[in-house]
């Protein structure tokens, strides 16, 4: 075993220099699904609402992906699609779903713009580029044509259950009151040496190799398709329209553009009526 671990690092050191010798560029298709988790008193919502409501969800959550690459930056963008329809008589809203319109890296210069957009308005949130920690792991599968190698990192995020809680709320300030609760998640990701880049789907990259697969424990994310120097493929541009902010601004404008939903969608105008809110763990 490891005659063969050293037989595939050496090939993939050799595969870099070749690819270092010219200009590549890459395109990957990734898959994603989230694991869904919906709990609700049954007397505040029918099953047959709340399987309107799961299917919704479903469909909303698996997306497809299109990672342009070279050595130097990559670009992530979501293939569009027709949303999945609201159940009749709800009015929905996706909270923190980590999705993105467009996610430019520049891994050379160590920094990113993520053009979203949120509430029909469009903003450029830009900042430094995450050194992940990763650790290296010895454990390999494959992945399509490509062997993998595990790496893992840990991270602290928000406890609301695994995938995400959907819940009705009769007073926001009570709400506004309660203290989060955190814990550790194990996020696990799969590379390959042989293209040597270290970009990777959504917010993960700095390994050596691309990434291809992902899983925090509610999210998969994987690849279903690569194409190294495809004769078409979409120019790695760094996005531009849309408001700058910084990634604490965006966070602040959604926080409250909600508040002003619960406000309006409340039946007495004061933020303390019924509404659904869902919100996204990982």
């Amino acid at each position: 075993m490891k005659v063969l671990v050293r037989l595939i690092i050496v090939s993939a050191f050799f595969l870099f220099g070749k690819m270092n010798a010219q200009e590549f560029k890459g395109e990957a298709t990734y898959k994603s699904k989230r694991q869904i988790d919906v709990k609700l008193d049954s007397t505040q919502m029918n099953s047959g609402l709340q399987d309107q409501v799961m299917k919704m969800l479903k469909k909303q959550f698996e997306k497809t992906h299109i990672l342009t690459f070279n050595k130097e930056e990559s670009v992530y963008i979501e293939e569009e699609k027709l949303g999945a329809p609201n159940p009749q008589g709800m009015q929905m809203v996706m909270v923190g779903s980590g999705g993105s319109d467009v996610l430019y890296k520049n891994l050379k210069e160590k920094r990113n713009t993520n053009m979203r957009e949120t509430f029909s308005k469009l903003f450029l949130v830009k900042g430094e580029l995450k050194e992940h920690e990763w650790t290296l792991e010895s454990d390999t599968k494959n992945i399509g044509n490509y062997t993998c190698f595990k790496a893992t990192m840990t991270r602290e995020v928000e406890d609301i259950s695994s995938g995400f809680t959907i819940k009705i709320e009769q007073d926001s300030k009570e709400k506004e009151d309660e203290e989060k609760q955190m814990k550790t998640i194990t996020i696990t990701a799969w590379y390959t040496p042989q293209i040597p880049v270290s970009a990777g789907p959504a917010g993960y990259h700095g390994l050596p190799g691309l990434i291809l697969e992902t899983n925090d424990g509610s999210q998969t994310i994987i690849c279903s398709k690569i194409v190294i120097n495809p004769k078409k493929s979409n120019d790695i541009i760094e996005p531009t329209k849309g408001k700058e902010v910084t990634q604490e601004e965006f966070d602040a404008i959604l926080i409250k553009k909600m508040k002003e939903m619960e406000e309006r969608y409340s039946p007495n105008g004061r933020g303390d009526g019924e509404h659904i809110e869902i919100r996204i763990g990982g």
